[in-house]
């Protein structure tokens, strides 16, 4: 049976892990036992993040809604409440945008809320 020698594709892997590690300090992009560990580890916190930016975002545009509807004498949860019962279905992002940058929009959004 001939040998194999597999210089390329261990050498391309590691190529590759220090092109996705091109950004780190110290030991954690050269060191290549180093590198593997913080790659796996920023690819964990990665997931978990993206989830945790939707948590906030959401989190945000509530606190939003909330301040720009307090202006007109509601609370938030009163506001969502109405909103569903006159069956209007916009999402809180939307709600959060309107509210920010077309104010006379969301004030008749109130008034046939109401």
């Amino acid at each position: 049976m001939s040998r194999v020698k597999r210089g390329l594709a261990h050498t391309k892997k590691r190529q590759s892990l220090k092109k996705r590690v091109k950004g780190f300090e110290g030991g954690r992009k050269k060191l290549i036992k180093l590198a593997k560990t913080a790659e796996i580890k920023a690819g964990s916190y990665a997931y978990r993040d993206r989830r945790v930016r939707k948590r906030t975002m959401r989190q945000l545009w509530q606190v939003r809604i909330n301040a720009a509807v307090r202006e007109y004498g509601l609370s938030y949860s009163a506001f969502m409440g109405l909103l569903k019962k006159k069956g209007i279905n916009l999402d809180r992002k939307i709600l959060a945008q309107m509210a920010a940058q077309k104010p006379a929009l969301f004030q008749k959004l109130l008034e046939t809320v109401k």
